[in-house]
């Protein structure tokens, strides 16, 4: 798949999840959000903001976990968790 694809498939699976009626567990949110923003981010790692300091640890962690991905890779990450936990 070329990066236009990739990247048009990845946005129809952000309006996916977007428009999910279902509270996910927080661990699969977290894996959400560290492939969304790998794959939005243009500068380097990413700092969660935020009062609570345990959350932001969380989404740290989990921003950790994906660092190493290219923009297209974590599209790609982001697509197969739509795929995995949002469709039936």
């Amino acid at each position: 798949m070329d990066s236009e694809k990739i990247h048009n498939t990845f946005l129809k699976a952000v309006d996916e999840a977007n428009s999910y009626p279902e509270l996910l567990p927080t661990d699969i949110k977290l894996k959400f959000y560290a492939y969304y923003k790998q794959a939005t981010e243009d500068s380097g790692l990413y700092r969660p903001t935020g009062e609570i300091e345990l959350r932001n640890a969380f989404k740290v962690n989990a921003l950790l976990q994906v660092r190493g991905l290219s923009k297209d890779e974590a599209k790609l990450g982001y697509i197969k968790l739509v795929k995995t936990y949002l469709r039936s």
